[in-house]
């Protein structure tokens, strides 16, 4: 089977989604979850990635990154993490073969409430997973830090949330986004919605058409159509090779 092309738009917000291979739970250890996050951390640190959320769960990973100019950053960011990952647990458990999917998807977020739906929605992952009734209780995701920005082993880049989300101040995100949180919890934006994980892009219409039109020839025949609040275009090939 031929591999996917990998495209690269300068400047776009990226959601991630990596899963384990055959969906296998091969991240059911806290250990291995920890594992990803510290490479993840090495990545920011290594190459300058530029993290906005993110959460581990028992099968998958989801990251939402800002790509700030280098092509080579996250396609890079992600070897590093999933590598390492898949290497450490496969020595541990003197195990061989493939760790991840073949390759991993993205999906383009406009900026503004379409990126902040992407953030409650990953980080809702878990409770929609049955395992924890609030996000805060896991661990895994970047929901604790958003609420309680870190002093030490910093992943999310909290400037530069706070710009692509349109706010002023710390508080005022933290606020907000515990909010938004608390009425998702109970409403359906908290079910699983495969547009945030499956599609080329999401946004306005004017924002998905003109990533439609970057990226012409690579999704001919694809139609924008609107999904919920939101604008979507469907891609059944991912935007990033995993290495």
């Amino acid at each position: 089977m031929a591999r996917a092309k990998r495209h690269f738009i300068r400047g776009y917000i990226w959601h991630i989604t990596h899963r384990c291979h055959k969906r296998e739970f091969l991240l059911k250890f806290s250990r291995d979850r920890r594992r990803w996050l510290y490479w993840l951390y090495r990545a920011r640190k290594r190459y300058r990635l530029t993290i906005l959320n993110y959460a581990v769960t028992s099968n998958h990973i989801h990251l939402i990154v800002s790509d700030d100019g280098d092509r080579e950053v996250i396609p890079k960011s992600v070897k590093l993490a999933a590598g390492r990952t898949g290497q450490e647990y496969n020595k541990r458990k003197m195990r061989k073969g493939a760790f991840w999917e073949d390759r991993y998807h993205a999906t383009a977020i406009e900026e503004g409430e379409h990126l902040l739906r992407c953030l409650v929605y990953i980080d809702l992952n878990m409770v929609r997973a049955g395992v924890v009734t609030h996000p805060s209780m896991w661990p895994f995701c970047g929901y604790n830090e958003i609420q309680n920005p870190r002093k030490k082993n910093v992943l999310i880049n909290h400037e530069k949330l706070l710009d692509l989300l349109g706010m002023n101040s710390h508080e005022s995100m933290r606020v907000y986004y515990k909010g938004w949180i608390e009425e998702s919890l109970g409403s359906r934006e908290s079910l699983r919605d495969e547009k945030w994980t499956d599609s080329v892009a999401v946004g306005s219409k004017v924002f998905v058409e003109r990533l439609k039109s970057f990226l012409i020839g690579a999704v001919s025949g694809r139609k924008v159509r609107q999904a919920g609040e939101d604008y979507e275009l469907r891609e059944p090939v991912a935007l990033y090779n995993q290495f």
